[in-house]
């Protein structure tokens, strides 16, 4: 399990005290698929350095907020809506969150994951 914090200025946020961290490749490869509810209040995605990272919603039955971050930096923050939703950006990893929760978060911010 792993905390999300949020920084911006000198403001503090913890977007997430427990969310779910996918390991795993197959922890990647599932996501939120075939799931009715966030494992913990988040799901994140580490990966070993930067890259292109694609996000889809298929078979994802709610809307999400994803959040690609790259050396604890945020590259970019959308709202995807289920089914349907498709996003991509650069990232060393990626943190999905239920919609509404990153709405104070925006390219530029720092994200720190802090592993429990």
């Amino acid at each position: 399990m792993a905390r999300v914090v949020h920084r911006h200025d000198s403001n503090r946020c913890v977007l997430a005290a427990d969310a779910a961290v996918a390991d795993s490749v197959l922890g990647k490869a599932r996501g939120l698929m075939f799931r009715r509810s966030f494992p913990g209040d988040g799901l994140v995605f580490p990966f070993g350095g930067g890259g292109t990272r694609t996000l889809h919603m298929v078979c994802v039955t709610f809307d999400i907020d994803a959040v690609w971050v790259l050396d604890c930096r945020v590259e970019r923050v959308a709202r995807l809506p289920a089914w349907t939703g498709l996003g991509r950006a650069s990232a060393d990893t990626v943190i999905e969150l239920p919609a509404g929760t990153a709405d104070a978060v925006t390219a530029g911010d720092e994200i720190r994951v802090e592993r429990s």
